[in-house]
């Protein structure tokens, strides 16, 4: 697709292109990052959102929080009180940033526990019964190898809750549950509950390597000038915004400590799998990655806005991360001008 998007660029205008950007969210942010890891020369700048790269842990992750959320195949938790859940959640951890507006900054301060739902004298909508109380809290903690109590893949953080109605509550079945009954079990009748959740992650790591991106050494795209913006939604039900940060966070490593020069990554707070949710989630990576790659000017911060029916109700920076926005004075709360990106609290 690239060699021929560039062919068909030079025969319509008379010459190459002088930039070439990949730009994708969801499989698409992968996409992006295969691109950055096994052919480091066809773009000069990469925008890679939600991606969900670590894609064989990923469906380890939708099976456990499957399984967590199901007995013998029967709902545990009703999608219908997800929701209330995120409610809570909100209620308990908006305001960890010292401000209160809808929003959860980093969930990862958020230390809510389940158990304060915990219904008192019979269920009802508004209550966990113990059952689902257990179901949420191995939702939150994630895969774990039973033998070795190492975690295998990142849980779903506190704020992502009303989301998992898409892919593990109130569904008959995983999803992707194709990917173990085809591509790596080959057996059509192949139950969920018999998946062994250390010698089996251990050979669909080896079977099938090539269906995640996970090479952290993105030096060779450095070398070429490469530059690569990646970006991820703290409510996202889908990608645990924990794994992103931890691809990250290998990246840095890979490059000696620091990538500021060719990677930067922004936390989009209320922001869903790559759109949606209550924070401000529309924003432009493409322009401040072509400032960068033709001017050289890195970005620091990118403006997003919230909408709703169509208008701008409320603008913020997302900041380089580790960076947070916090508000510099008085200013209006919705207002982008009104916030700086600052070191994130110890």
């Amino acid at each position: 697709m690239t060699d021929v998007a560039k062919l068909t660029a030079r025969n319509y205008y008379g010459k190459f292109p002088r930039k070439a950007y990949f730009s994708g969210c969801s499989t698409g942010g992968q996409q992006a990052l295969s691109e950055a890891q096994r052919f480091p020369t066809d773009y000069d700048g990469i925008v890679a959102g939600d991606p969900g790269n670590d894609r064989i842990h990923l469906n380890i992750g939708f099976l456990w929080s499957w399984l967590a959320t199901h007995e013998n195949g029967a709902d545990i938790l009703p999608a219908a009180k997800l929701p209330m859940i995120t409610r809570a959640v909100v209620a308990r951890c908006d305001a960890i940033d010292g401000l209160k507006d809808g929003l959860i900054d980093d969930p990862r301060r958020c230390h809510f526990d389940p158990g304060a739902l915990l219904c008192k004298s019979g269920d009802n909508a508004e209550c966990l019964t113990a059952p689902q109380v257990a179901a949420v809290r191995k939702v939150y903690d994630g895969a774990t190898n039973p033998r070795t109590h190492e975690r295998i893949f990142p849980g779903w953080i506190p704020g992502t809750e009303s989301g998992w109605g898409g892919y593990f509550v109130g569904h008959a079945e995983p999803a992707r549950v194709d990917f173990w009954r085809l591509w790596l079990f080959g057996d059509l009748k192949w139950d969920p509950a018999t998946f062994d959740f250390d010698r089996d992650v251990a050979w669909a790591d080896e079977k099938l390597a090539e269906t995640s991106t996970l090479n952290a050494d993105l030096r060779p795209f450095r070398a070429n000038q490469g530059k690569l913006i990646l970006y991820q939604g703290w409510a996202d039900p889908v990608v645990p915004p924990e794994d992103t940060i931890q691809y990250f966070d290998a990246m840095r490593r890979a490059a000696g400590g620091s990538a500021t020069d060719f990677a930067r990554l922004f936390m989009v707070p209320g922001m869903g799998h790559c759109q949606g949710g209550p924070g401000p989630s529309v924003f432009d990576p493409l322009a401040a990655l072509d400032t960068w790659a033709t001017k050289g000017v890195a970005p620091d911060r990118i403006v997003a806005a919230h909408k709703t029916a169509g208008k701008v109700d409320r603008t913020r920076p997302l900041c380089s991360y580790p960076q947070v926005a916090r508000r510099t004075g008085t200013g209006d709360i919705d207002d982008a001008a009104s916030f700086a990106c600052v070191a994130p609290p110890r």
